[in-house]
């Protein structure tokens, strides 16, 4: 009931809006993502600016908003501070390559090996890590690790928490942000309720002069505009091999994340991004950001929702949104550093009960136990971890039980056909996974002296599987038996080394197919 989706088509008005109150949403987080990187705020600005523009204007998402995440920052902090910015600058650049060849070479695709239930957990683990997020709001400015508490993802430790009259302010504040964005729709939706709550809440707190905390408690956010700036590195093969690691990894998360997050408001939207197209637009972003003093940065799913939320469907919401990002920079530093972080709070709430999947609960009890399994992994490891760690793990466990899983349909059932030979059908698939319970199905010594085994219902998957045909045509070989196998493709043949001489080809009725054995690359 706190999904709020304005309309399905992309207007003007709506992404104007829509891309102010990302916008402002943008502020505190790309100051505090800058923080856990251990760089200037204004580092972290300047990515969310160049990032989200670019991105917005060559990505293949339409309605994604892009810019500085926690997930990167907390993988270039260990950078940052072994090396200094000027190496962080050059990894960003060599990133931003490494995406652009990914797209080039249409890896994007490869997303689709996402199985549903990782999707459930990447969708629930992140609408706990944003909520977990927004707690450390709750403590003190300047107690030790109050930044890194408030925004690093999940982390909430040493949080001096407010007490009394500051914590019931604060929590009536974002009391007040949520039951706006959720009530107003019902009197109108001509303007975004999230940003209508934002402007409320911030004139009651400077009209009634209420003490809370506002943006301008988290840093200054004033600049100009960014300047060109070559990394200041050397130019050798040791700072290649340093930088390297970091662009890889960095590279990985950002199109995991940028892509599972097309993949998200795809289906929100009811339409469908360009996978290689977001992956080249991300790269290209980042390699401008590098060159310009930021610290890189992929798609936002928190921003997202609240700009799919607030009626952004087209290129112009990213667009606008980054552009009032940069004047807030430019002139108005001293009115955004007088919003208060409640009603920020308040929006990001809505935006985790909007994000997470409530009806997974429901689903836990219906799917099988291994698809509750990956789901409840994935949300786990992206709270302890992040969320490209989480992806992997559960395409990982979702590969193996479904390896498992075929495994078990491998099939094998005897007969004697009218000549005398025992003629041994096969059925399933021949891979790794079944190799094993495919030669157990198998005696030599119960067999007539001519066999035939039939792969007509059969396919032989991978090396695995030729090198399971080649042991078992080793052993009825070595029994004395004479041996058939038969309906098995021409590329089988040609692979296997022992057995290849016994397989009967028959033009008409054996099938074509190809196998996965690097054999033959």
């Amino acid at each position: 009931m706190f999904e709020i989706h304005p309309s399905k088509v992309s207007t003007v008005k709506n992404d104007v809006l829509s891309g102010l109150t990302v916008a402002l949403a943008l502020v505190p987080e790309a100051v505090a993502f800058a923080f856990v990187a251990g760089v200037q705020p204004l580092v972290g600005l300047y990515a969310a600016f160049m990032v989200g523009l670019i991105t917005a204007c060559i990505g293949g998402r339409p309605g994604m908003i892009s810019g500085a995440t926690g997930a990167l920052a907390v993988v270039m902090v260990a950078l940052v501070a072994d090396h200094g910015v000027e190496y962080l600058f050059a990894t960003v650049v060599l990133m931003g390559v490494l995406q652009i060849a990914a797209g080039a070479m249409r890896l994007g695709k490869f997303i689709r090996m996402v199985p549903h239930p990782v999707m459930l957990g990447f969708v629930n683990g992140l609408a706990i890590v944003i909520f977990l997020a927004q707690l450390g709001q709750f403590g003190n400015p300047g107690e030790a690790g109050w930044l890194a508490g408030t925004f690093m993802e999940g982390s909430i430790v040493d949080v001096a928490w407010l007490e009394g009259q500051q914590l019931y302010m604060l929590l009536g504040l974002v009391a007040l942000t949520m039951a706006i964005i959720h009530f107003l729709p019902r009197l109108t939706k001509a303007i975004p309720s999230s940003l209508v709550a934002i402007v409320v809440v911030s004139l009651l707190v400077v009209g009634l002069s209420l003490d809370t905390k506002v943006v301008g408690d988290v840093a200054s956010i004033s600049g100009g505009l960014p300047e060109f700036h070559i990394p200041m590195v050397p130019l050798t093969w040791e700072t290649f091999t340093i930088i390297l690691p970091y662009s890889v990894i960095l590279a990985a998360i950002g199109l995991i994340e940028s892509l599972l997050t097309l993949r998200l408001v795809d289906e929100i939207t009811e339409s469908r991004g360009r996978g290689n197209k977001e992956c080249v637009g991300q790269g290209v972003a980042n390699v401008a950001t590098g060159f310009f003093g930021g610290m890189g940065g992929c798609a936002m799913i928190g921003q997202s929702m609240i700009n799919v939320n607030s009626g952004g469907r087209g290129r112009l919401s990213g667009i606008s949104a980054a552009l009032f990002l940069l004047a807030f920079i430019l002139v108005a530093s001293s009115l955004i550093e007088q919003i208060p972080l409640a009603a920020l709070i308040g929006v990001m709430f809505i935006v985790v009960i909007g994000t997470f999947e409530w009806s997974s609960f429901r689903v836990l009890r219906k799917v099988p136990k291994s698809d509750a399994l990956v789901l409840i992994l994935v949300s786990a490891v992206t709270v302890a971890t992040d969320l490209a760690v989480a992806v992997v793990v559960g395409v990982i466990v979702s590969a193996l039980v479904f390896a498992w899983e075929h495994a078990k349909q491998i099939n094998v059932q005897a007969r004697e056909d009218h000549k005398g030979s025992t003629v041994y059908a096969v059925s399933g698939p021949l891979f790794f996974g079944s190799v094993t319970s495919f030669l157990e199905q198998f005696d030599p010594g119960e067999s007539n002296e001519d066999v035939v085994i039939d792969f007509a219902g059969s396919r032989v998957c991978d090396h695995s599987g030729l090198e399971a045909i080649d042991t078992l045509a080793e052993r009825y070989l070595n029994s004395g038996k004479i041996l058939h196998l038969v309906h098995l493709s021409g590329e089988c043949k040609q692979l296997l080394r022992k057995a290849g001489n016994l397989v009967e080809v028959n033009v008409i009725e054996d099938p074509k197919y190809f196998v996965a054995e690097d054999a033959l690359g």
